[in-house]
């Protein structure tokens, strides 16, 4: 991708981490967590997906639609201007289903087709996650704050705007499965399989027992995506194919372990008789922090620089200050300015390093 669209698409994903840590610095009554997950996830991340299907190095019609509409909807979603916010989240689900129909086809039949390959079912999948999150977002939007038809402890804006993080998530796994060998033996064809299903499957119910509050039936699906993932991860390091690209996907992947053993431990204190939310505050924080700027992150960094590799960088280095700044200096951050602020400039450091190191085919 260009260098001027990079360095937009950075700066975004900066000013995210920023708005994480701002009510730290500016007490309100405004939730800047909601920029936080917006700027990342919906306009950065949702932009990059949406390059990403078109094949393109530079904004189109179409993402640039989609980049400046999700900019409004950010906006207004943050200072709760819900009608407007409903109705702008209703074209952004228009375009991306749009695209999905003109990429893959209206109804995902390539989901039940073996002989699709599974990086193309995880893409659409990704799309479709997208714009059913804008739209089951624009129902809870109209049932909480005017029709209140259904009242539910979990049934929260909030709660739904998270999902956001979903469509990156099954991207990245595009990516991964893209970069894998062609021609495995079929019980690794198989395995395949049940990795796309189970994430998917899993996902979806994982996310139905959190709105009705379903504890033991939470911890027994996380197990499972637990699972589903290493199983991922010994396909892939059996089955991807040797580029530097793989470092950093390995690296995601065990982001993702980390995301799954935060997320059971939280569920298993929160059958505990002295259960808190506030006490275990930092635990979920750190579940968030190792998803989005661990795991989504990798995976939006190779898709950033897809033609580039190998480039200019010391792989190893880089996967281990990512590391500390993810699981350390941000978790810190929610408890300390300093950490904060450290948090913010090397993470802003990594983005740096990782997209605009110069390309070197010659490096490997």
């Amino acid at each position: 991708m260009s260098n001027t669209l990079k360095i937009v698409l950075a700066f975004l994903m900066v000013l995210a981490l920023f708005f994480g840590f701002l009510s730290l610095f500016v007490p309100s009554d405004y939730n800047f967590e909601r920029l936080h997950i917006f700027l990342f996830n919906l306009v950065a991340g949702g932009t990059i997906v949406i390059l990403y299907t078109e094949g393109r190095k530079h904004l189109s019609l179409i993402s640039a639609s989609f980049f400046i509409i999700s900019i409004a909807f950010a906006v207004a979603a943050f200072f709760e201007i819900y009608p407007f916010s409903m109705t702008v989240a209703l074209v952004l689900a228009g375009i991306v289903e749009f695209l999905r129909w003109k990429r893959f086809s209206v109804f995902p039949i390539d989901f039940f087709k073996k002989d699709v390959p599974i990086y193309e079912k995880f893409h659409q999948a990704s799309l479709l996650c997208l714009s059913m999150g804008l739209v089951i977002s624009t129902l809870v939007t109209l049932n909480n704050e005017y029709l209140k038809l259904v009242t539910m402890p979990k049934l929260k804006l909030d709660t739904f705007f998270l999902g956001f993080s979903f469509p990156l998530s099954l991207i990245t796994f595009s990516v991964i499965f893209r970069l894998m060998k062609e021609g495995v033996d079929d019980t690794t064809r198989k395995m395949k399989e049940f990795g796309f299903w189970s994430v998917n499957l899993g996902v979806v119910i994982f996310f139905l027992f959190i709105i009705f509050e379903k504890i033991v039936p939470q911890i027994f699906v996380t197990t499972i995506l637990f699972l589903t993932v290493i199983m991922i991860l010994i396909i892939y390091s059996r089955h991807g194919n040797r580029l530097q690209q793989k470092n950093f996907l390995t690296s995601g992947i065990g982001f993702l372990l980390v995301t799954a053993v935060t997320g059971i431990a939280y569920i298993l204190l929160a059958l505990t008789p002295t259960y808190s939310s506030e006490e275990y505050k930092w635990l979920i924080r750190l579940h968030a922090f190792a998803s989005l700027y661990g795991w989504n992150f990798c995976g939006l960094a190779v898709i950033l620089r897809f033609d580039d590799f190998p480039i200019k960088l010391h792989s190893t280095k880089i996967i281990l200050f990512h590391w500390v700044t993810v699981l350390l200096f941000a978790p810190l951050g929610d408890f300390f300015r300093f950490f904060s602020i450290v948090a913010i400039l090397s993470y802003a450091a990594i983005l740096w390093a990782v997209l605009f190191s110069r390309s070197d085919h010659k490096y490997l």
